[in-house]
């Protein structure tokens, strides 16, 4: 005996969508692990999770009454599907798109940061050349430099510039603050901050190019 799902046409529009809407989800966990474990390449996956993100996206709309919470739809259904559940309804968008686009705000907040060390690097040489030379003057301005520096992931723990701007500081911090720098000390400074401030901009990717 053959058992309806369904009293009417809608019923059946209704369970028609209940299964593509399975298929799409447990389609889309499927290709989350292939990519994962490198069965196929970043184009092919990005191709077709676009398409199951589009589709998934229509089919949400048309069955928002009725299936107002997916998360609610694969437990009913016991899916096991937390892969294709974050991709389809947490991200919005592929794995490679996500990438992309953390490749690029980390590559920005580094700019920012390089900028910033320029900045600090100039400051400090420009304030020494105009005899700004009391321990109270130079030791924020060592701070900020070496704060900024800090902040850099690409510099080795061990760089130049760090390793001298801890000395300077810790030599500033012995004295008192309306002391002055000697002019030998100024000037030994004033050159320790250019040779880091070359070395600094030769240890940035793509120096020169």
């Amino acid at each position: 005996m053959e058992v309806k799902l369904w009293n009417d046409k809608r019923e059946r529009e209704m369970y028609d969508n209940f299964a593509e809407l399975y298929a799409i989800i447990k389609a889309t966990e499927k290709l989350e692990k292939a990519y994962i474990r490198d069965i196929i390449s970043s184009s092919e996956y990005e191709t077709e999770c676009q398409k199951h993100i589009a589709h998934f996206k229509t089919l949400a709309s048309t069955l928002k009454d009725t299936v107002p919470s997916i998360e609610r739809f694969a437990d009913t259904y016991k899916m096991d599907c937390p892969a294709a559940l974050n991709r389809l309804v947490a991200s919005g968008v592929p794995a490679t798109v996500e990438h992309r686009a953390a490749a690029a705000a980390s590559t920005a907040t580094s700019a920012a940061i390089v900028a910033e060390c320029v900045q600090n690097f100039i400051t400090a040489m420009d304030s020494l050349k105009l005899n700004m030379v009391a321990v109270d003057q130079v030791h924020p301005l060592l701070s900020d430099l070496l704060g900024s520096l800090n902040k850099l992931t690409i510099l080795p723990p061990d760089f130049e510039g760090k390793t001298k701007m801890k000395d300077w500081i810790s030599r500033l911090s012995k004295m008192g603050a309306a002391d002055e720098l000697t002019e030998q000390q100024s000037r030994q400074l004033h050159f320790d901050l250019e040779s880091s401030y070359n070395s600094f901009m030769a240890a940035l990717p793509n120096a020169g190019s």
